[in-house]
């Protein structure tokens, strides 16, 4: 009887080892990936504002994407979309089906190593945590004896692996039956040095006869968008509605977004307010409201469905269609950032989900020569050198072997500027006359209608460049009070514009006679943000004005300087990066460098423009006990005559 007992509770134990053993080896359901989210993903608390489980009806545009993964027939998965539609959540889904329902390798990659860290510890950390069927097949990294990392989950069948798409070695080192890549467009260019790493990637699933790709993305620049040219090359499709008017089934696009809004002027700034929203239909020109067109049905359709033989799916998505999105939102975004490139583009990409082309460009000079403008005349006939707005000048001056050219810019709130004065000064930069005729433009004082107000040049920085160096450094250092400083151009993707400044040596016969401040600034970042702001059509924030009156410098030789050069892309040394070249007619960029070196120095100077304005009105600002002596200070200085930033005349 005893023996009995002890076999049975042997076979007791030795039934629950083999059960532990085989529990992972037990056949998957029969689910697809959304109804697999549907029973065992939970959204987490941290991600979302919607926190618990999965709810397919919420986003019923992402249902028939998760399903293609799940598709026999399908190989390939693109996504390009806006933010706020659920494009990393779909991500996820696919990634905790294959852990709990078809393991394998999976390579899931994200634009750099930081990304990829950020996205295991926020995202997919949590997702393992709230769902109990992956809790249960990927140990806590907690735990040492659980072979996962932060980059690297083991589960039963299978490894997931995060890598960083600068990462060559990552990219190319072990097979992946899975490859999942996430906000494509955000990629480097090329892994170090071994070129595409989406092409690395697609290396690695060769060996798999069931292997799946899938490339996510909210998308670009028109032409230069990786994302765009994998969507080409799939199906093509839409999320359409049904007009409720004339049944017929349409994309929801911004253009075809009927809007009123009022604007409203707050401290010299913009600012709007949506009245109301409505859908046009472009099949029979019927307006619908938002609440209504939700409520409409809607479906995927295909442009290119014969790309369904070579499996490759491929799916494009707007905010529009987001429950989280207003369109009241969408169109507030658009409106705010209607007069700034960078920021519209954000809008297009990030929002509207569409790709970015430069609207309101600047084909030639002559489109710039045609929107000068007359700053006006005095009483007595002399033209007014400072238009209303201008609160500070700055001076950029390049330095070249037979002269120095240089730009006078008037600086406003929001980034408007002014052109004040172009202009060269011939003779050798070693030569000290050269520099006494810069300190007559330094001296003078700018004017506005008002002849008794005016401004001097609050700071002055000067090409360091060529071989003029030593020069430069001696005459600016000789400057300093005068707030002129030696620049050095430092070229280069994601260079800061603006930096502190260092000491520099300054040496004479070979030796060293003392230091000067040089700034370091990147060029590239400054041409970029002229390049934005002189396709701004409307006067305001981060439109330029040049004036008419051509004695200022600013004729057909000026904008053909300012637009001497594009951003284009390079291969050098089996890299594929971003440069600026000089256009085909344009040989001289002195007007864009001197630009460039203007702007410079007013961000440097960072002043306060609210405090400079109503010194310029006449209006005093309440003054702190300890700020007493410093103002009598400063009056004195006025008396002689010596104009501050801002100062009034």
């Amino acid at each position: 009887m005893e023996n009995a007992k002890t076999n049975k509770t042997r076979f007791r134990v030795l039934n629950q080892s083999i059960s532990r053993s085989f529990r992972n080896y037990t056949p998957p359901e029969d689910l697809t990936v959304s109804e697999w989210s549907g029973k065992h993903r939970v959204l987490s608390r941290e991600n979302s504002a919607e926190a618990g489980p999965w709810n397919n009806d919420r986003t019923p545009y992402l249902v028939e994407v998760m399903d293609a993964f799940t598709d026999y027939r399908i190989e390939k998965i693109t996504l390009v979309a806006s933010s706020q539609v659920g494009k990393s959540e779909l991500e996820l889904n696919i990634i905790g089906y294959i852990i709990d329902q078809d393991p394998g390798s999976v390579l899931y990659i994200q634009p750099t190593e930081g990304d990829a860290k950020k996205f295991s510890r926020l995202r997919i950390a949590p997702m393992i945590r709230d769902s109990a069927q992956l809790r249960k097949k990927v140990a806590d990294i907690k735990n040492r004896d659980s072979g996962n990392t932060m980059l690297q989950k083991s589960f039963p069948g299978g490894m997931l692996t995060i890598v960083g798409s600068n990462s060559a070695s990552g990219l190319a080192s072990t097979p992946a039956r899975y490859v999942l890549g996430d906000e494509r467009d955000r990629w480097a260019l090329s892994a170090g040095t071994e070129g595409d790493p989406w092409a690395l990637a697609e290396a690695r699933t060769t060996t798999f006869y069931n292997s799946k790709m899938v490339d996510v993305s909210t998308p670009t620049i028109k032409g230069f968008s990786p994302i765009e040219k994998s969507f080409d090359e799939g199906t093509q499709e839409r999320w359409c509605h049904q007009c409720p008017e004339c049944d017929e089934w349409n994309n929801i696009v911004f253009d075809h977004i009927k809007f009123k809004f009022d604007t409203v002027v707050v401290r010299k700034k913009k600012d709007y307010i949506v009245k109301s929203i409505e859908w046009c239909c472009p099949s029979c020109g019927c307006l619908s409201s938002e609440d209504k067109m939700r409520t409409q049905p809607a479906k995927w359709i295909a442009e290119n469905p014969a790309a369904l033989h070579k499996g490759h799916r491929s799916f494009w998505l707007n905010a529009f269609a987001s429950p989280w999105q207003p369109w009241s939102k969408v169109v507030y975004a658009f409106l705010s950032a209607q007069n700034d490139p960078q920021r519209l583009k954000v809008v297009y990409n990030t929002m509207l989900g569409e790709l970015w082309e430069d609207r309101g460009d600047i084909e030639d000079e002559d489109t710039l020569l045609s929107r000068r403008e007359d700053y006006g005349d005095r009483p007595d006939g002399t033209p007014v050198e400072l238009p209303a707005g201008v609160l500070v000048l700055t001076c950029g001056v390049d330095t070249q072997n037979d002269r120095l050219e240089y730009e006078v810019v008037g600086h406003g709130h929001y980034g408007e500027t002014w052109g004040i004065k172009k202009g060269i000064i011939m003779g050798d930069p070693h030569l000290s006359d050269v520099w006494e005729r810069l300190d007559d433009l330094l001296d003078h004082v700018f004017r506005f209608a008002d002849p008794s107000r005016g401004l001097k040049i609050s700071m002055t920085f000067v090409d360091s460049g060529g071989h003029k160096t030593q020069d430069v450094y001696r005459e600016c250092r000789k400057r300093t009070h005068r707030r002129v400083f030696a620049i050095k151009g430092v070229g280069g993707d994601g260079v800061p514009y603006t930096s502190p400044p260092r000491k520099a040596k300054i040496v004479v016969n070979g030796k060293v006679v003392g230091t000067t401040w040089l700034y370091s600034i990147g060029v590239d970042s400054g041409k970029s943000d002229i390049m934005s702001n002189i396709k701004v059509q409307e006067a305001g924030a981060k439109f330029c004005h040049f004036p008419h009156d051509e004695e200022q410098g600013y004729d057909s030789v000026y904008f053909n300087g300012l637009l001497s050069e594009r951003l284009v892309i390079k291969q050098s040394n089996g890299r594929t990066r971003w440069a600026w070249e000089k256009l085909p007619g344009h040989e001289r960029n002195e007007a864009l460098d001197c630009r460039n070196y203007a702007l410079a120095a007013f961000r440097s100077m960072d002043p306060d423009l609210d405090a400079v304005e109503k010194r310029l009105r006449g209006l005093s600002l309440p003054l702190q006990k300890d700020d007493q002596v410093s103002e009598k200070k400063k009056r004195a200085k006025v008396k002689r005559h010596s104009v501050a930033s801002g100062s009034e005349w």
